[in-house]
């Protein structure tokens, strides 16, 4: 069973399944109700209901025979001039079927399009307006031009809670009868940081590796650092304990696996938990910026966070 199975599984159907983001969908209650949408941008982090927003309008719209008059495409695949002027062109074109007013297309990862593909949009979103309305997917809204997002409705998501993703969480624990310890669950919610699809994900690694889901298993399948073994790390280091320091980042890099990319969001998130002065935590993090873009450049993982122990063990003693 491949994954995103029960993501797609537990996806609300309707507009009250909806978990949070409850300003976007009172006002787009208001149009579907109205039965007349316009063109929609929703923007907003990844995992957050996004495009799911977007097909439980259609639902509302359309009911069971939704999928007649809704073309779902992904802007990242096929991100051209030539897409917008063939397929959506043609689509956009058509008159919609069983009775309906106008047909939709939900332009996943908008934000993907080139330059010369948006204002070919922008053409066609004022030409066809009649009988087709677009809901405009992205992760960032200044990504689109101007005259785009000047004839959409603009909706903003927000980045969801601990209790959202818990309650997600709990509703596919109770769906698919899991057994699942509580610190796993504080493990997802973590790891995850507000995408919703990351958790069903992580959920259902966790579901294949075991008949009880514990925190150690969620680790293993999210491939993460662990806090705890991130802190000791950091810890060590500040009280110059630099070889105790450099054999857990040995650990975590060498015998467990994990991306150097990942140990650096972790140490992020760590430092701000250590006991020292909020000036040097201040330093830390610029310095940790600076291994960051090394690493990203093609620089040595094991070479980089060595030196960046180094220089935390060097920068504390003196202070």
């Amino acid at each position: 069973m491949s994954l995103e199975v029960w993501a797609e599984k537990y996806r609300p159907k309707s507009l009250k399944e909806v978990i949070n983001q409850k300003h976007v969908v009172a006002r787009v209650k208001v149009f579907v109700d109205e039965r007349n949408i316009p063109h929609m941008l929703f923007a907003g982090p990844p995992g957050t209901g996004k495009t799911t927003l977007a097909l439980c309008i259609a639902r509302e719209l359309y009911g069971e025979e939704w999928r007649q008059n809704v073309l779902e495409t992904n802007a990242s695949d096929e991100r051209g001039i030539d897409v917008i002027r063939g397929k959506i062109k043609d689509f956009a074109r058509t008159m919609a079927l069983g009775g309906a007013q106008y047909r939709i297309v939900v332009l996943d990862e908008a934000d993907a399009l080139t330059a010369e593909a948006q204002q070919a949009l922008r053409r066609t979103m004022e030409t066809y307006s009649s009988t087709v309305r677009f809901i405009l997917v992205c992760n960032y809204s200044s990504k689109i031009i101007p005259p785009i997002q000047s004839r959409t409705a603009v909706f903003r998501f927000k980045a969801l809670s601990e209790s959202d993703v818990k309650e997600y969480i709990n509703r596919i624990v109770k769906g698919e009868k899991l057994k699942i310890d509580e610190k796993a669950v504080e493990t997802i919610v973590y790891l995850c940081e507000g995408d919703l699809r990351k958790a069903a994900n992580l959920l259902q690694a966790a579901a294949a590796l075991g008949t009880k889901i514990t925190e150690s298993i969620v680790y293993d399948v999210a491939s993460q650092a662990r806090p705890d073994d991130v802190r000791k790390m950091l810890e060590n280091a500040s009280k110059g304990k630099f070889k105790e320091a450099r054999s857990i980042l040995h650990r975590m890099l060498v015998v467990q696996g994990l991306a150097g990319e990942d140990v650096v969001r972790e140490i992020h998130r760590q430092i701000y938990g250590l006991n020292i002065p909020d000036d040097v935590k201040v330093k830390l993090v610029e310095s940790l910026g600076e291994y960051e873009f090394r690493i990203s450049e093609g620089a040595d993982s094991l070479i980089q966070l060595e030196a960046f122990l180094a220089q935390v063990a060097a920068f504390l003693g003196k202070t």
